[in-house]
C-alpha cells in the first residue's frame, strides 16, 4: 500500500468519528453552559491567533523507554524542563521552523524562536501542541512505531482542540471548545527566563490538558472497536427473531468472545481511562491545579458519559456473546448426543449379529443331531 492511499484511509476513517462521536454533543452542551468565545471576542482581549493541540492514538501502549531512546537518537532533548514526569510521559520540544520545513511548507509564519511541544504517553497516545499535522503524523506513525505495542495505524484515531495563549493570566481553563492557556510566569520565575521561553508551570498545565485529551482519544479507539464488533454481529438478533439457524463456526464465536473481552479489559483493567485522577498528578503541587485541568477536558469531551455508555453497550454485546456461547454449547452437546446414539447403534448391530450367529450355530447343531439320529 502506497503512503498516499494510507493517508487517505486515515483521513476518511477520522471523518465519521468527528460527526458521530459524543464529542460534538459535548461541545454544544459546553457552549450552552459556559458560552462560546468567538474570534472577535478573542481579538478584543488582545489574542489574535488560535493554535491547535492534537492527540493521536496509534497503539495499545508504548514502551516508554524505547520512546525516550528513539527521540534521543533523533537529537531531541527529553524532559527539557526537568519536570521529573518520566516515565509517566516523555516531553520534547520541536522548533516550528524545522517542523514546517520538514512536513508543511504552507504553515503560517511564526517567529523563529517558537517551539511546539510533544507529549508521549504510555497509553499509546501522542499529543502535540502547535505543530503541523504532517510532522506529528509522521512522528506518531513512523518514528515511534518501533516502540509501539499493539499498533493500530490503520485504525488511527485523533482528537483536537483549539487553544490560545493569554500572557495576562496565570491560570487556564476551557471555554466552549477553546483552551485558554495562561502563560503568565509565576513570581519566582518572572525574571529567570527569556520572554519567549514558557514557564515550567505552563508545561505542567499542557501535560494536564494533554493527558485529558489523550484519554478521550484512547476512548475513541475503544468506541471504534466496539462499533466494528456490533457491525460484525448485527445479523444475530434478526436471525434469532426469525428462528433461523445461526451459521457461525466455533472459531468465529471464540474470536468474537475474545474481542469483547479485550475491549472490556482495555477500558476497565489495563488503562487509566476509568480512573478519576491518573497517577501522574498525585505527586504534583496542589496549587498548580492540574487535576482541575484534567477534569475540565473530561467534562468538555463528555468522557464520563461516554465511558458509561460504552460499558452499557458492552453489556449488550455480552448478551450477544452469551447467546453465541450457548449456541456453541448446544451444537457441541448435540454432536455428543449423536455420537452416543451412533455408538449405541453400532453396539446394537454387533449384538444382533452375535445373536444371529448363535442362532445359526444352534440350528446347525440341531440339524446334525437330527441327521445322526
Amino acid at each position: 500500500m502506497n503512503p498516499e492511499s494510507q493517508k487517505q484511509r486515515r483521513r476518511s476513517g477520522r471523518s465519521p468519528a468527528a460527526t458521530t462521536s459524543l464529542r460534538r454533543v459535548a461541545v454544544e452542551a459546553q457552549r450552552s453552559r459556559d458560552g462560546f468565545l468567538s474570534k472577535a471576542q478573542l481579538k478584543e482581549q488582545g489574542i489574535h491567533q488560535t493554535k491547535i493541540v492534537t492527540a493521536y492514538a496509534v497503539a495499545e501502549q508504548f514502551n516508554i523507554r524505547k520512546v525516550r531512546d528513539i527521540l534521543q537518537e533523533k537529537g531531541y532533548e527529553t524532559d527539557p524542563f526537568d519536570t521529573g514526569l518520566y516515565p509517566q510521559v516523555v516531553h520534547i520540544q520541536v522548533p516550528l521552523d524545522s517542523a514546517r520545513n520538514a512536513s508543511n511548507p504552507a504553515a503560517a509564519d511564526l517567529p523563529a524562536d517558537d517551539v511546539g511541544d510533544v507529549f508521549v504517553f504510555p497509553s499509546g497516545t501522542v499529543v502535540a501542541w502547535a505543530l503541523p499535522e504532517g510532522f506529528v503524523s509522521f512522528l506518531a506513525t513512523k518514528t515511534l512505531l518501533p516502540a509501539a505495542e499493539g499498533p493500530h495505524i490503520d485504525n488511527l484515531e485523533t482528537e483536537d482542540l483549539e487553544y490560545v495563549e493569554d500572557p495576562q493570566r496565570d491560570s487556564s481553563f476551557i471555554k466552549g471548545e477553546i483552551i485558554i492557556l495562561g502563560t503568565k510566569p509565576g513570581e519566582n520565575e518572572s525574571g529567570s527566563q527569556p520572554p519567549a521561553r514558557q514557564s515550567v508551570e505552563t508545561v505542567f498545565t499542557k501535560v494536564a490538558f494533554s493527558s485529558g485529551l489523550a484519554r478521550s482519544t484512547k476512548l475513541a479507539v475503544l468506541e471504534s472497536l466496539l462499533s466494528n464488533y456490533f457491525e460484525s454481529t448485527r445479523a444475530i438478533p434478526t436471525l434469532l427473531s426469525q428462528g433461523s439457524r445461526l451459521p457461525f463456526t466455533r472459531d468465529f464465536i471464540l474470536r468474537k468472545t475474545g474481542q469483547l473481552l479485550s475491549v472490556r479489559a482495555q477500558l476497565n483493567l489495563y488503562s487509566e481511562l476509568t480512573d478519576s485522577l491518573p497517577d501522574i498528578f498525585w505527586d504534583s503541587r496542589h496549587e498548580l491545579g492540574l487535576e482541575g485541568y484534567y477534569e475540565q477536558v473530561g467534562r468538555a469531551l463528555d468522557v464520563g458519559i461516554r465511558i458509561k455508555l460504552l460499558n452499557e453497550k458492552m453489556d449488550y454485546a455480552q448478551e450477544i456473546a452469551s447467546v453465541l456461547r450457548e449456541r456453541l454449547s448446544e451444537k457441541h452437546g448435540l454432536r455428543l448426543e449423536w455420537i452416543i446414539i451412533l455408538l449405541i447403534a453400532v453396539e446394537v448391530c454387533f449384538e444382533v449379529m452375535r445373536l444371529w450367529k448363535e442362532r445359526v450355530h444352534e440350528q446347525e447343531l440341531e440339524k446334525e443331531k437330527c441327521s445322526s439320529a
